[in-house]
């Protein structure tokens, strides 16, 4: 089994939204913003090449929405998912699984594509599964209010009428070594996918973590719809991250795409940061900080 970080492309967001009630003279010294308080954010996918299979875990923000709504999110970079498939000698059509932690816009735009002639929505990965916990799709289907304009129903209601929809009702074994946990406190039944390759397991951090400078506790996003039991979930994660010791592969974080984490006196933190390719290729890890250090998190 390999695994390849799939980059699509960054969004920038606010940077209150992303860090709650922590006050901006602590989070931008981690994660800084411009001068309109916009963060930076990567929409970084996971590719998993098992034989035949080609998994792949979410899929970025896609190009199928209008100007009018992409303006509020200054996309940016250079990177594009093709590109970056490409990269590695596959296309959309080669993946067999898509993963989908949950169904906001940037996580699983990528799922649906315009037809040619953009008269109607078809699967960008036409010979997938797409796998979906079946909480988060009752949850998108009926949107609460205040997640409402996160769920595009033209992402989602294609994956049911094309038949290639699997949803996923409990903690499981969906696939060999690719396991799915359930969190609720970002959006109802996220997955966060643990996968176990090379002697190692890896965690898919979606939303439940951001990135490194949300490890610390009380750092939690505004957009989390149920933030107290955002931190009963990152204690439950926690617990089997460190008894497992997990990699931690990071969706949004721009500066750091993987990390480890230990227990110190302050709580859990970062313990060391690398790129997925470090694990696989020759390089054997190391620090690779393009931001203040993260342990400065409270």
């Amino acid at each position: 089994m390999k695994l390849y970080s799939i980059e699509t492309g960054n969004l920038k967001l606010d940077g209150g939204a992303m860090f709650g009630v922590v006050p901006k003279s602590l989070w931008q010294k981690v994660y800084p913003s411009d001068e309109n308080n916009l963060c930076n954010w990567a929409m970084r996918c996971l590719l998993i090449v098992d034989g035949d299979r080609k998994i792949l875990i979410d899929n970025g923000i896609g190009d199928k929405q209008n100007e009018k709504f992409l303006r509020h999110y200054y996309l940016n970079g250079d990177n594009t998912l093709e590109k970056s498939l490409a990269k590695y000698g596959y296309t959309p059509d080669d993946i067999t699984d898509m993963i989908l932690t949950h169904l906001h816009f940037d996580h699983c735009g990528g799922s649906i594509k315009y037809s040619e002639d953009k008269t109607k929505y078809e699967l960008a990965f036409k010979n997938a599964t797409y796998w979906v916990s079946k909480p988060q799709y009752e949850w998108a289907i009926h949107p609460n209010r205040r997640e409402g304009a996160s769920y595009l129903k033209e992402n989602i209601i294609p994956i049911e009428e094309s038949g290639h929809l699997k949803l996923v009702e409990s903690e499981t074994e969906i696939l060999p070594n690719i396991f799915v946990r359930l969190f609720n406190g970002h959006t109802e039944g996220q997955i966060i996918p643990v996968i176990k390759a090379n002697n190692k397991t890896f965690a898919y951090m979606a939303d439940l973590l951001p990135s490194t400078a949300h490890i610390a506790m009380p750092w939690v996003m505004a957009y989390d719809t149920k933030p107290l039991i955002t931190f009963k979930d990152k204690e439950r994660f926690y617990k089997e991250a460190l008894e497992g010791n997990y990699i931690l592969f990071f969706e949004h974080d721009i500066f750091h795409e993987c990390c480890t984490i230990h227990e110190t006196e302050k709580g859990v933190r970062v313990k060391e940061t690398f790129k997925l390719e470090d694990v696989f290729g020759e390089s054997t890890g190391g620090n690779r900080d393009l931001s203040p250090r993260s342990e400065i998190c409270q």
